[in-house]
């Protein structure tokens, strides 16, 4: 399984040969991995490439490293979007043929911070009604979400409703979110979220920040979404200009 020398760097080359090892089956998912030394013997590297391999496979939510104990394979994601399609949490879920379902946490009247004043500007929103939600997926937790919505848009008794706030909003202020703005954070272990999401010990989260929109560029809901990582996966398609 020695790693043959092409014009890449040889931590490319592990990235790849790990990766079909991984999609051959030869490591499979949760397994624990060889020892460094013996992983840096068998792909004929050393060790220092091989450190760097694994740091960037980690990135990619590909592994998971803990420390004195060794290097695990993720498992693969049971949902996968492009980031550049906008979807709800509770279509992503039923497109993947999963039955959605939402726990409802908490739905209070807050006062907007300085940064959400300036997010949904020039509404000025006076105050939102904040929702946090459990997603799950057939019974399984995997989503925990913060939602924050100007309060004349859903008055209270709508906020409990089942289903998605894209639909509630458009069923009732007449409102259709068309685009958003998104930023992608990947998060470690989160005291409340990660034992409410059933996260292993070490078990990374993708933190999606999004301001939506209508075709008339109205700002009407802020969500703040944690998505288990070892469920979900996001991609892009990114164009040569």
């Amino acid at each position: 399984m020695s790693i043959k020398t092409d014009t890449r760097h040889l931590y490319l080359q592990v990235i790849d040969q790990i990766k079909k090892d991984i999609d051959t089956g030869l490591y499979k998912e949760r397994e624990k991995l060889p020892s460094e030394f013996e992983l840096s013997k068998q792909l004929g590297v050393s060790r220092a490439t091989l450190r760097e391999a694994l740091r960037l496979l980690e990135e990619e939510n590909v592994v998971t490293r803990r420390h004195g104990v060794g290097t695990f394979v993720n498992a693969k994601p049971v949902f996968s979007s492009g980031i550049e399609e906008l979807f709800s949490v509770t279509d992503m879920i039923a497109r993947a043929g999963m039955v959605p379902s939402s726990q409802y946490l908490s739905t209070e009247i807050v006062e907007p911070t300085e940064e959400e004043t300036k997010k949904f500007h020039p509404i000025n929103v006076g105050t939102l009604a904040k929702i946090e939600r459990v997603r799950s997926a057939d019974g399984d937790p995997v989503v925990y979400c913060v939602d924050k919505i100007p309060k004349h848009l859903l008055p209270m008794e709508y906020l409990h409703k089942e289903g998605s706030l894209f639909n509630l909003l458009e069923e009732y202020s007449e409102k259709r979110i068309t685009y958003a703005v998104t930023f992608i954070e990947p998060v470690g272990f989160q005291e409340r979220i990660s034992s409410i999401l059933n996260c292993e010990p070490g078990q990374s989260m993708l933190l999606l920040k999004q301001m939506h929109y209508t075709e008339d560029d109205e700002p009407i809901l802020y969500s703040s979404n944690y998505f288990r990582a070892d469920k979900f996966g996001f991609h892009v398609l990114r164009k040569r200009l």
